[in-house]
């Protein structure tokens, strides 16, 4: 035996010892590891079965599945999703993340098929959705962003904001964010007194300016004085549509009269008796010189573009019903 073995004193059984510790290690590992995968995908298979795939319209139950098809299936997913039939593409994402095994993919799909819930308006699944992948990672930034959107579409924006906290320590910058939430839930509060409500309404242009054109919306809904007041007559072009279809008697006319920009906006609209070209806003003027020449049947038609994804709607937003910026 001792033939067999080196001397416990010899370099080489020290060698020995090493390599059959990490061996024994790396077998430990291996095994670990496959064991939480199999444990992670039970839960995931678990999961996937509170979504009840019989309303999504297309059959995946007999549907054999091999990995050269996979991509494809997701090339279809995603192309229902586009021409809306969200309830096809939600049956293919839930198939395809059943049967893919790796957990990277799995992730992927799963982001898709909360998306797709999101878009078919399906908050409470969406939620769930978003919820699962953050518990598998918590780090998604996107994900969390996604989940704001949820709670901000279910008006729980307590919830909403408790999602910025792991944003901040990302190194995302949510200022905006968090006061663009305050004003959601500022306008949705009903218990709020009127005046508390208008005097924080006021304050946030200054703090945050891309809400410049919610706030005035809002105010417009609230009190129709304070909207006037608060109105940046240099930041006209951002409101002409809120301004077009005001009813005459929400028209402050002192301070329409004291501005060139907004007497030919409302000249041209028609409430404004006053020739004038002096807006500075091109579509404007020219249906001023279009109403001087007696031509009373021009109007203006307004479309809204979203500055992410450039898709364009023929009404207004504050969250673009596509990509939800």
């Amino acid at each position: 035996m001792e033939a067999i073995l080196p001397d416990y004193r010899d370099p080489l059984f020290s060698i020995l010892v090493i390599m059959g510790i990490v061996l024994t290690i790396s077998i430990i590992t291996y095994i670990t590891g496959l064991y939480k995968h199999q444990k992670e995908s039970s839960k995931l298979l678990k999961f996937l079965e509170r979504f009840d795939t019989t309303e999504c319209m297309l059959d995946t139950a007999n549907m054999p599945y091999s990995q050269e098809t996979a991509q494809a299936l997701v090339i279809l997913a995603s192309a229902f999703e586009t021409s809306g039939e969200y309830h096809k593409a939600i049956s293919i994402y839930l198939y395809l993340t059943e049967n893919i095994e790796d957990s990277v993919e799995q992730n992927e799909l799963l982001e898709r098929l909360g998306d797709t819930y999101l878009k078919a308006g399906f908050l409470a699944r969406s939620q769930a959705i978003y919820k699962e992948i953050l518990r598998r990672r918590p780090r998604n930034i996107k994900v969390l962003y996604s989940l704001g959107v949820v709670y901000e579409m279910m008006q729980e924006y307590k919830k909403a904001k408790e999602t910025l906290e792991p944003l901040k320590e990302l190194g995302e910058d949510i200022y905006a964010l968090e006061k663009f939430l305050d004003f959601a839930e500022l306008t949705n509060n009903k218990s709020m007194p009127i005046e508390q409500k208008i005097n924080q309404l006021q304050q946030l242009p200054k703090d945050v300016p891309q809400l410049y054109r919610a706030v005035i919306g809002a105010l417009f809904k609230i009190d129709t004085n304070s909207a006037w007041n608060c109105l940046d007559v240099t930041r006209v072009d951002e409101i002409i549509d809120i301004l077009w279809f005001l009813q005459p008697s929400a028209m402050n006319l002192d301070i329409i009269n004291n501005s060139d920009v907004l007497k030919t906006i409302y000249y041209a609209q028609g409430s404004n008796e006053e020739p004038t070209t002096k807006s500075g806003i091109f579509n404007v003027d020219i249906l001023s010189i279009v109403k001087q020449n007696s031509v009373d049947n021009a109007t203006l038609t307004f479309s809204y573009l979203c500055n992410s994804c450039k898709d364009s709607f023929p009404i207004s937003f504050t969250r673009c019903p596509s990509c939800m910026a």
